[in-house]
């Protein structure tokens, strides 16, 4: 999306170079660098620059009408006094006129929801880096490992664990994960919004600044008239003694920029872009939840039909418990993964924040409000408190079916009823971890 970003804005510029260079002549030869500096400026704005667009806009219309007041009235003679009480007079007086106005509201809306939507992208990547980063608990690793060596312990190497008991399993050892959900759709939602609401109409503002820019400077040299007038009213009359003509007379004559239709390609190019990111941002809109499902394929849990001679985590019959909820307050009757659900892990929770940011800051471009994308991860260390309410956390512990088999040796410990927290082990990362297990189980 960035690259397609910087591609509409290199084109535009070159158009604007060979454009102006034939319309405005030296009025442009000479004020380059002004257009050039707005280009440069918009660039740095949809990176994320600390860039203040309403100020950059009207700094280049300022700076812009100044030139051409000076160009209308090159025939008199303009000490270093006059020019300051012009520039000021010009900002204060807003002599721009509708057309710049016009351009100001239009290219405002499309950066700012062009920023925030590349924004949202970097958002979700440095979310998903980070929470893939968060590690197994011990109660996790050994519900894993049940699942999925025991089989082999009890002379059942082919039998595959039950669907639902891969499910509660998953379920309890990505509790903290699912939590991501209900700001991670937000998300999505928001910026799906953001890339069909204001983004639809990127390429042609782009691509068109030089036409609009044109527009706007013969709009105020129609009404210099006007402008001489207020300034002069305010800044006294100016004495003869510079060039000779108006200024203006070679410039009438080339009257209008057309910008011609070289830059198609690039709209298809974004367009496409904005749909495809949008796409699969419908596709990932459940990840968090769907996780489970997607580990306890058929390649891992035995699919429909086989219910009854699958690995149920104590020999080879169905599985009775249901299928608990995602989230962590679910887990309090996990049957599988003991887990402390007064304790969320706290990496986990500065991401649901990042998340929540995210999604305000995107709303706000969807109004056309400007917003500050500084760093905020360092600043969200979150407590704890709040995030479960107290009947749920003053209940006491969850009953699990005793073993009626006669005691037999296990390659694992027996299971333990106690309640602990799980945010502090120092235990491989979840990505790892579930990697090697299908790898294992493929092999198998």
């Amino acid at each position: 999306f960035s690259g397609y970003m910087d591609d509409l804005m290199n084109r535009s510029m070159v158009t604007l170079q060979d454009t102006f260079t034939s319309t405005w002549g030296f009025l442009y030869t000479r004020n380059s660098q002004l257009f050039q500096d707005l280009y440069q400026d918009l660039k740095d704005y949809y990176r994320s620059a600390s860039v203040n667009l309403e100020e950059v806009l009207n700094e280049f219309w300022t700076k812009l009408l100044e030139k051409l007041f000076y160009q209308a009235n090159k025939q008199s003679s303009i000490d270093e006094d006059y020019q300051e009480c012009v520039s000021k007079k010009i900002e204060t007086l807003r002599l721009f006129g509708e057309a710049p106005h016009k351009m100001t509201i239009q290219v405002t809306r499309t950066f700012v929801a062009a920023r925030a939507f590349l924004q949202g992208l970097q958002t979700s990547r440095e979310v998903v880096g980070k929470v893939l980063q968060v590690p197994l608990s011990q109660k996790c690793v050994g519900a894993i490992m049940r699942m999925t060596y025991c089989p082999h312990c009890r002379g059942m190497p082919t039998a595959k664990p039950c669907a639902n008991y891969c499910s509660n399993v998953m379920k309890g050892c990505l509790a903290n994960q699912a939590d991501l959900h209900t700001e991670w759709s937000h998300l999505a939602d928001t910026m799906i919004e953001v890339g069909e609401r204001r983004l639809d109409d990127v390429e042609s503002v782009i691509l068109y600044l030089p036409n609009q820019i044109s527009e706007a400077m013969f709009s105020m040299m129609d009404n210099m008239e006007t402008i001489n007038s207020k300034l002069f009213q305010a800044c006294g009359s100016l004495s003869e003694g510079g060039a000779t003509g108006s200024g203006f007379e070679d410039i009438t004559s080339r009257r209008r920029v057309v910008v011609d239709d070289r830059l198609g390609g690039s709209v298809t190019k974004m367009a496409k872009s904005v749909s495809d990111v949008n796409m699969k941002l419908r596709e990932i809109r459940p990840y968090w939840v769907s996780l489970p499902k997607v580990l306890c394929s058929d390649r891992v849990a035995s699919g429909t039909g086989a219910e009854d001679k699958c690995w149920n985590g104590m020999n080879r019959a169905r599985y009775l418990p249901e299928v608990i909820g995602d989230g962590l307050a679910s887990q309090i009757n996990n049957p599988e993964v003991e887990i402390d659900i007064t304790k969320p892990d706290m990496k986990i929770r500065q991401q649901i924040m990042q998340l929540k940011i995210m999604t305000h800051r995107l709303k706000n471009a969807l109004n056309g409000q400007d917003v500050d994308f500084q760093d905020t991860s360092d600043d969200v260390s979150g407590s704890g408190s709040g995030m479960c309410a107290d009947d749920i956390c003053s209940r006491g512990p969850r009953v699990v079916a005793p073993v009626t088999e006669p005691p037999r040796v296990y390659a694992y410990p027996p299971r333990n009823k106690e309640v602990r927290g799980s945010a502090s082990q120092s235990l491989p990362s979840f990505s790892i971890l579930l990697l090697s297990l299908l790898i294992l189980l493929l092999r198998r």
